[in-house]
């Protein structure tokens, strides 16, 4: 298990940096300003996609929570969607008008970080469906 939890905090790091450096770097070739902080956003999915990737970890081991994963799982992204509009309510949610660029710079994370999030998830929950049979 604590390979496991190694493992998921070395993917996000490093995806972290190779993605944010890189969205930045082309944002910044290409001109475009921001109205929102682009590393809060990320650090924000890195950071809580690594929690909820270790918390489900952690939790599969628990014979009396086993069964529940994939309904923990859920209810951990309804708190990172609340968690998120809390966060950055101010920088984000009070803007009128998004342009294409500011659109497609928050869909970014959202996914990378999702994606790879999925992935782990998957893996635990297989992982722990073998364990049950």
């Amino acid at each position: 298990m604590n390979k496991d939890i190694f493992t998921y905090i070395i993917v996000f790091v490093v995806l972290f940096l190779i993605v944010f450096y890189s969205h930045q770097t082309f944002l910044s070739c290409k001109e475009i300003t921001l109205g929102f902080s682009l590393e809060k956003i990320y650090l924000f999915h890195a950071f809580f996609s690594a929690l909820v990737c270790i918390n489900l970890r952690v939790v599969s081991t628990v014979d009396k929570l086993f069964t529940q994963l994939g309904f923990i799982y859920l209810a951990s992204l309804v708190i990172k969607l609340v968690l998120f509009c809390i966060f950055f309510y101010k920088s984000i949610l009070t803007i009128e008008t998004f342009t294409f660029s500011e659109k497609i710079s928050l869909l970014i994370p959202i996914f990378i970080f999702l994606l790879t999030e999925v992935v782990f998830v998957a893996k635990t929950l297989n992982r722990s469906n073998k364990k049950q049979f």
